[in-house]
C-alpha cells in the first residue's frame, strides 16, 4: 500500500508535469502558428510586390524599347531631312539652322506685305510689318495651310508655261477680234441711226407732200367730196401705218369697205396719182386702172392724166375709148384673117398721121 501510495503520488506529480509540458507545448504551438501566419502574410506581400516590380520592369522595358525605336526613327528622319535639305536646297544642316532656326525671327508673310501695300496705296496710316519671334504652333498652322494650298493646286504641269503662252496668244487674238466686233457693231449702230434719221426725214417729207397732194387729187376726182390720209401712230414715224379716209359727195361714210367698186378703184387711183405728183417719175405704166369707172368718173381721171403728161410719159393699157382719144400714140394687137396676130401702131398727134404694122 505504501508502494501504491508512492506510485500514486509519483503519478500525480508526473501528471502535473505532463500538464505543464502540454500547456507549454500548446503555447509553443500557438506561437509557431502565429509566426507561420505572419510569415505567410509577409510571403504574400513579397510576392505581390514582386509581381508589381515585374510589371513595372516590363513597362520600363517597353518604354525603353519604344524610346530606342523613337530615337532610331528620329535619327532616320533627321538623316532623311539632312539628305533632302542637301539635295533640294544645297544647304548644310548647320547653315539651315543658323538662317532658319527657331531663334531667327520670322519675316512677315506675303499676305501681310500685300495688305500693307494695299493699305499704303489707299493712304492709310499703317506701319510696316516687323519680323516676329518663332512660334511653333503658329508656324505649324501656316505649314498646314501651305500644304492644303499645295494639295489644291495639284500636280505640277511642266508644260504649263507653254500652254499659258498659247492660251495668252489665243486670248489676245480673241480680245482683238472682240474689240473689232464691238467697233464694227458700234459703226453699224451709227449707220443704222443715220439711216433711221434719213428714212425719218425722207418719209416725213414724202408723207407731207403725198398728204397734201391726195387732198387735191381726191377733190378733183370727187368734186364736193373729202379725202385725207391719216397716220396710225404719228409719234413713231418709222413704225406707223397709213389709213385712207374717203367720203364721196353726198355720202357720210368714210371707210373704204363701205364704198362701191368704182369708188374704191377711183380712191386707189387718187392715192397713186398723189404719190406720182409728190414724187414725179419720168414715166408711169397703168394697167386698166379705169376699168371699173363710169363715163363721168372716167372723164375726171382723164383730166388727171392730162396733168400728169405735162411732166411725165404715160403708158396706159386700156379698153376705154375716151382714154384712147387723148393718147399721142396707140399700139394695138389684132388678128388677120389667116390667124396671124398683128401689132398695129398709130400716132394720134401731129399734122402727119403715120400708121405701121408688124407681124
Amino acid at each position: 500500500s505504501a508502494v501504491a501510495a508512492a506510485v500514486a503520488d509519483s503519478a500525480a506529480k508526473v501528471a502535473v508535469q505532463l500538464e505543464q509540458v502540454v500547456a507549454e507545448a500548446s503555447a509553443r504551438r500557438d506561437e509557431l502558428v502565429r509566426r507561420r501566419t505572419e510569415f505567410a502574410a509577409q510571403v504574400e506581400q513579397t510576392k505581390e510586390r514582386s509581381r508589381a516590380l515585374n510589371t513595372q520592369l516590363a513597362q520600363l522595358t517597353d518604354a525603353v524599347h519604344r524610346d530606342e525605336v523613337a530615337r532610331a526613327q528620329a535619327a532616320l528622319r533627321i538623316e532623311q531631312l539632312e539628305t533632302t535639305i542637301s539635295e533640294q536646297f544645297g544647304l548644310a544642316l548647320d547653315d539651315l539652322i543658323a538662317e532658319y532656326g527657331p531663334d531667327v525671327p520670322m519675316p512677315p508673310s506675303a499676305l501681310e506685305l500685300m495688305e500693307y501695300a494695299q493699305a499704303k496705296e489707299r493712304g492709310d496710316q499703317v506701319s510696316e510689318p516687323q519680323p516676329m519671334p518663332f512660334d511653333r504652333a503658329t508656324q505649324e498652322r501656316r505649314a498646314k495651310r501651305a500644304e492644303k494650298d499645295l494639295t489644291t493646286l495639284g500636280k505640277v504641269n511642266p508644260l504649263a508655261l507653254e500652254e499659258f503662252s498659247a492660251l495668252e496668244e489665243r486670248y489676245n487674238f480673241l480680245a482683238t477680234q472682240l474689240e473689232d466686233v464691238k467697233k464694227a457693231r458700234q459703226d453699224l449702230l451709227d449707220v443704222v441711226e443715220e439711216v433711221d434719221a434719213r428714212i425719218l426725214q425722207v418719209f416725213t417729207e414724202a408723207w407731207e407732200d403725198v398728204e397734201r397732194e391726195f387732198v387735191g387729187v381726191f377733190g378733183k376726182l370727187f368734186p364736193g367730196g373729202e379725202g385725207r390720209l391719216l397716220l396710225t401712230n404719228p409719234a413713231d414715224m418709222l413704225t406707223t401705218g397709213v389709213e385712207v379716209e374717203a367720203r364721196p359727195p353726198g355720202k357720210k361714210v368714210k371707210r373704204l369697205s363701205l364704198l362701191s367698186g368704182g369708188e374704191k378703184s377711183l380712191t386707189a387711183v387718187a392715192l397713186l396719182v398723189a404719190i406720182f405728183r409728190a414724187r414725179p417719175s419720168p414715166f408711169y405704166v397703168m394697167d386698166e386702172v379705169e376699168a371699173a369707172l363710169d363715163d363721168t368718173n372716167l372723164r375726171r381721171l382723164i383730166g388727171l392724166f392730162e396733168q400728169l403728161r405735162e411732166k411725165s410719159q404715160l403708158i396706159v393699157i386700156t379698153h376705154q375709148k375716151p382714154t384712147m382719144e387723148i393718147a399721142d400714140a396707140l399700139y394695138g394687137v389684132s388678128m388677120r384673117g389667116d390667124g396671124i396676130t398683128q401689132v398695129i401702131s398709130q400716132r394720134m398727134r401731129g399734122e402727119n398721121l403715120v400708121g405701121s404694122a408688124a407681124t
